[in-house]
């Protein structure tokens, strides 16, 4: 039996499950991590690896104004667009639209854009 993954649907985790400015990291089958967001009752998607270094942003902290903060050099990006907003990160990273449908959150990783 092989293992189907619909990566223009991936299921996240339910809604509820991650609270507001929360984050969380899935690792979808052949790809690299991405770090799911949760601000003010909205879902964001990004790659979950800084741009500046190998650092997790899942292990960073997001804030009310949709920044998070790189845990490794301080840099930080804007969920929403991926970004850079302060140095040492000058590169943007790629966002997944996110959508919930029925309490349960869905990535559309085959959507995936870095924002230039």
């Amino acid at each position: 039996m092989e293992l189907v993954v619909n990566m223009s649907r991936f299921y996240v985790c339910d809604a509820d499950a991650l609270g507001n400015n929360e984050i969380r990291q899935v690792t979808p089958p052949g790809l690299g991590p991405v770090a799911v967001y949760r601000v003010a009752d909205a879902f964001y998607a990004t790659d979950d690896i800084c741009s500046h270094g190998q650092a997790l942003l899942s292990e960073g902290e997001v804030d009310e104004d949709c920044v998070v903060e790189c845990p490794w050099h301080g840099g930080t990006f804007d969920v929403r667009t991926g970004e850079a907003l302060s140095f040492p990160c000058v590169l943007p990273i790629k966002v997944y639209p996110v959508t919930v449908e029925s309490g349960k959150v869905y990535l559309d990783l085959a959507a995936g854009v870095i924002k230039a």
